[in-house]
C-alpha cells in the first residue's frame, strides 16, 4: 500500500511566493469594473517586489483605470506536484520616462505579435501560495 502525504497542501511563505514569481511568466489577471469580472490572460515580469506587464488601449487598460484593485494569479503543474501563487494589489501604469525606460530593460516582449507599449505596474498588498502534492486519490477505509 502506498503512503499518502497527510498534508497534501502546503502554504507557501511571502519568499516562497516571490521565488515561483519570479520564475514565471504567464498569469491571468483579475479586474472588476462596476458588477462584472473580467480575466485576462497575460505575461508579466516579477522585479523588485512588483508585477510589470505590458498593454494596449483596450478592454484592460479601461478595467484598471476604473478600479485599479487587481489580483493575479499564476501556476505550474509538475509531475509531481503543482503550485499556484496569487497576487492583490494595486495597478498602475507607468507615466514618467525613467520608469518607462527601467521597465522596458526588463526581459519582457508582448507573446503575439502586437504593440503593446504601455506599461502596468501591480504593487501586492497580499501574496499568498499553495503547493499541492500530486498523488493519487486515497481510498475509503
Amino acid at each position: 500500500m502506498d503512503i499518502i502525504d497527510p498534508n497534501p497542501v502546503r502554504i507557501l511563505s511571502e519568499d516562497e511566493c516571490w521565488e515561483f514569481l519570479l520564475s514565471s511568466s504567464f498569469g491571468r489577471l483579475a479586474a472588476a469594473v462596476a458588477d462584472d469580472i473580467e480575466i485576462f490572460p497575460l505575461n508579466f515580469v516579477a522585479a523588485d517586489k512588483r508585477l510589470l506587464f505590458r498593454t494596449a488601449e483596450g478592454t484592460k487598460l479601461l478595467a484598471l483605470t476604473v478600479n485599479n484593485k487587481v489580483a493575479l494569479e499564476t501556476d505550474d503543474i509538475g509531475r509531481a506536484d503543482a503550485w499556484s501563487v496569487v497576487v492583490k494589489g494595486i495597478a498602475r501604469v507607468l507615466d514618467t520616462q525613467a520608469e518607462i525606460e527601467a521597465a522596458n530593460a526588463l526581459p519582457l516582449r508582448p507573446l503575439v505579435p502586437t504593440l503593446k507599449y504601455i506599461w502596468v505596474e501591480i504593487t501586492p498588498t497580499e501574496l499568498s501560495g499553495r503547493r499541492f502534492a500530486l498523488e493519487p486519490e486515497p481510498e475509503r477505509y
